[in-house]
């Protein structure tokens, strides 16, 4: 019988990435958790073998609705789960505590719940959950408290937003319901991943996004700047997924929880600089502070030591710095160049 994947979250952009490494690399089926009004365009691509059911199917619930997603589980009865689906942006977690607390934390145990109850109704049924927390469960850590080899799993949490705290509940619950019920679940805290289709409210893919107005004469040849100062581990998005698939598959063990990124660390001022080099205005722009950029607190040191997961799975990065920040100035470039209107965020 043909395995079957479940991905919450898949038209964001790391889910829609994780659906075509899926689909380009394994005989799965995939299942993709949305809700009826989340945009489409990162998966656009799909919508024809979605269309015609070839492997790729839509199943419509919401994390904040667990009725929805008893059904959803039921329904698809996965092999492997990957619950991607959260408020993701750390900086609208401070105008937005409750829902993101709630979307996050509570979202993520009405999922464990259905998966769960689905495992009480059937014994022989025990799927391979990954549970994605974040980086930022490390937060703000004081330089004399970080390790010398980058931040393991076994490093403090120091959470400095209201998303980070709803991803160190996230990161706890995947261990709880691992140690209490048996389930195979396994918590991934990977750091900064970018590329082609990243949302426009992080600050690489907002840089990537002005750099392309202003080629396209859209916007004053000015780009808006935060925290320029922060350290930043950047991984591929699709390194990223390939990550998660290994994890799911390669001797998954229950309650496990890993450190993933990338290979490359500079300052988010050193970002701005690598995607302006690929710019002909590059003379013409200006960098210009923005008081909204910035966040009250901010998760200034995140360096990984992946070694943990890299022992057990035997990945690697591979796909270079300047490729990943190229794709992803050419990704915005290829959307105004189609005549997509976007907000100057």
């Amino acid at each position: 019988m043909t395995q079957r994947a479940l991905i919450t979250g898949i038209t964001g952009m790391v889910g829609s990435h994780l659906a075509d490494f899926l689909l380009a690399q394994t005989d799965w089926d995939v299942y993709g958790v949305c809700r009826w009004r989340s945009p489409l365009d990162n998966v656009a691509h799909l919508l024809g073998k979605v269309n015609k059911k070839e492997r790729i199917f839509f199943e419509y619930a919401d994390v904040n609705d667990e009725m929805s997603l008893l059904r959803v589980i039921r329904h698809v009865k996965p092999d492997y789960v990957f619950h991607l689906a959260a408020q993701s942006y750390p900086l609208t977690s401070f105008s937005a505590p409750v829902d993101t607390l709630n979307t996050n934390i509570l979202g993520t145990c009405r999922l464990l719940e259905a998966i769960r109850f689905l495992m009480t109704e059937d014994s022989a049924y025990h799927p391979v959950v990954h549970v994605c927390a974040s980086s930022e469960v490390f937060g703000k850590i004081p330089p004399e408290k970080k390790p010398a080899t980058g931040i393991d799993e076994e490093c403090q949490f120091h959470p400095a937003s209201p998303y980070a705290i709803s991803k160190v509940g996230t990161d706890l619950l995947g261990r709880y319901y691992a140690q209490a019920y048996g389930m195979t679940v396994m918590t991934t805290r990977m750091f900064t991943h970018t590329g082609p289709r990243r949302g426009d409210v992080f600050h690489e893919s907002s840089f990537a996004k002005q750099i392309a107005m202003i080629e396209a004469g859209l916007i004053a040849p000015q780009v808006k700047v935060g925290n320029l100062d922060s350290l930043r581990t950047y991984a591929d998005v699709r390194d990223a997924v390939r990550a998660y698939y290994m994890l799911v598959t390669c001797n998954p063990v229950p309650g496990a929880y890993y450190n993933i990124g990338g290979s490359y660390t500079c300052k988010v001022g050193d970002t701005l600089q690598t995607l302006l080099s690929f710019s002909p205005k590059k003379a013409e722009i200006q960098v210009v502070p923005d008081p909204q950029r910035f966040r009250p607190i901010d998760a200034d040191l995140q360096i990984p030591d992946c070694r943990k997961f890299k022992a057990h799975t035997g990945w690697e990065p591979q796909i270079p710095f300047e490729k990943t920040m190229k794709d992803l100035l050419d990704y915005w470039r290829g959307r105004i160049q189609k005549g997509e209107q976007f907000l100057t965020r």
